[in-house]
């Protein structure tokens, strides 16, 4: 561990001899809405959600269209964006609820010790070995206030008590859209509007419209516009402080919406994140759409690039700050991997994206279906599946399908939804050979596996949290098993493979 903040120490040194003076230093705010996919959003053309705040910083920003999670998985997701690393390459932390290892270095823990004033406000799910907080978080609070446990009821008040006289970041984590659907509870019209209703909602593709799939999107779209309510909140409070032009917004999820076919899934369903970035005084050409590879380990080295501190050796990502100029410019990443571990059930899936639009999986336990989380699985949506199972479309029918080929291949430009597999058409076969040379390369030198004596399912495939036999609740207590990379220590490599 001293080691670790010795490495720390010197960095830091580095970095504050950067041109980068302490006044011009820029400040940074990370949203992070909790199981909201990237088309959730109205800029990006959804009808029902009522955004009206994100909007705005799309409409003055740059809107990312070909941004990506390297999991679509809570905390193997966080994890990835605090470290600017792979899951499989932040040891048991791949999998969900389990720890980043000690030696690794939460990258606002280098901001805080260059001088920035830094807080966590809502959701954490970072857990870390032998961790000391209060050298990553200046500030750190949790979920709830009297009538809102979405996550966002300290955000304004850190924003108006911070110090004045430093620079600041802050991670401001929801747990919208998480299920539990608790902003129907605690609705406040006069701050959110009217609630959303089930027969304006869109139904994705991968959904039945049927009346409980319905009422279940309503309740989603819901927690939405109460997440936005509170960004619109913050960057209110920005502008009355006359900081909003030098502070660089994010606003983007942890994985996608808790649905079937969404969540946890290695397709743009589950990967594809919204990526909303404002930030006024550095942007050239502000209210631009950027179509260039992003993925989220991205966010670390670009962040610290701009405040003028050097970038660990650990972190496996590429700044993406010369996009902010030149949304249009060239990209300095040309794939984007993204992986699923354990989250609830056995997984093992990896994917990879070319920005020619061209999508590679490969998958190590193709004998089982991909289901969704166990919240998912127990989710009325689900279930109006399970009850239509015999009449469905191929994008409604991929849940279920059992065994899988443990190769696909999609031209995501021809097929949206990501049901035809093209591995074995001729047409592609030049690409196919491509896309898997990428792959291989990337999980050898990022020391990737499959594990032997991997996690087992911890609920049942077809009732989620019920047992179908018994109808109790299961605890989901079993042992854990080995991770993605144990054998290679990939925990300790930082080789990023290719980019």
């Amino acid at each position: 561990m001293r080691a670790c903040y010795l490495l720390a120490s010197l960095l830091i040194l580095v970095g504050l001899f950067s041109p980068v003076s302490a006044a011009d230093r820029p400040n940074f705010i990370l949203f992070i809405a909790d199981d909201v996919s990237w088309n959730d959003f109205g800029c990006y053309g959804n009808e029902t959600a009522r955004t009206p705040n994100i909007d705005a910083l799309a409409s003055h920003g740059v809107k990312f269209t070909n941004a990506y999670l390297t999991a679509s998985s809570c905390s193997p997701s966080r994890c990835s964006i605090v470290t600017g690393r792979y899951p499989h390459n932040n040891g048991p932390a791949s999998e969900l609820h389990r720890p980043l290892p000690d030696h690794l270095i939460k990258f606002p823990m280098l901001l805080q010790e260059a001088g920035y004033y830094t807080a966590l406000a809502g959701k954490d799910h970072m857990p870390q070995d032998n961790a000391n907080e209060n050298a990553v978080w200046n500030d750190k609070r949790g979920t709830n206030v009297p009538g809102n446990s979405g996550g966002e009821g300290h955000w304004l008040d850190i924003v108006q008590k911070r110090p004045k006289d430093k620079p600041f970041f802050f991670w401001f984590a929801a747990t919208d859209a998480h299920r539990g659907w608790d902003a129907d509870r605690q609705w406040q019209e006069d701050n959110y509007g009217p609630k959303h209703q089930p027969e304006g909602v869109t139904v994705p593709p991968y959904l039945r419209d049927a009346p409980a799939t319905r009422d279940d999107l309503a309740s989603y779209y819901n927690e939405i516009t109460r997440f936005d309510y509170y960004i619109g909140k913050v960057v209110a409070e920005l502008k009355k402080q006359d900081a909003f032009d030098n502070t660089m917004i994010i606003v983007m999820a942890d994985n996608g919406r808790p649905f079937p076919r969404a969540k946890t899934r290695v397709h743009d369903s589950g990967m594809k994140t919204p990526f909303v970035v404002s930030f006024p005084k550095d942007l050239a050409q502000p209210g631009r759409t950027c179509d260039q590879l992003v993925s989220a380990i991205d966010i670390c080295p670009t962040i610290l690039q701009l405040a003028g501190v050097n970038i660990p050796v650990q972190a496996q990502g590429v700044s993406f700050a010369k996009l902010l100029e030149d949304p249009q410019g060239k990209s300095a990443r040309k794939l984007a991997f993204s992986e699923h571990n354990w989250h609830d059930y056995e997984a093992h899936g990896r994917s990879v994206r070319n920005g020619d639009g061209l999508l590679y999986v490969r998958n190590a336990r193709p004998e089982k279906a991909w289901l969704g989380p166990a919240d998912a699985v127990s989710s009325p949506s689900h279930q109006d599946l399970v009850a239509a199972k015999e009449d469905l479309t191929p994008a409604q029918a991929d849940l279920f399908l059992q065994p899988r080929s443990g190769e696909e291949l999609f031209d995501t430009n021809q097929d949206a939804l990501q049901v035809q597999n093209l591995v074995g058409d001729p047409k592609y076969a030049k690409q196919l050979a491509e896309m898997r040379q990428a792959m291989d390369a990337w999980q050898t030198e990022t020391g990737d596996s499959v594990p032997t004596d991997y996690t087992i399912d911890f609920y049942d495939r077809e009732t989620g949290y019920t047992d179908r036999k018994t109808g109790q609740r299961i605890k989901g207590d079993r042992p854990y098993g080995d991770w993605a990379g144990k054998e290679n220590n990939a925990a300790k490599i930082n080789a990023s493979g290719p980019k």
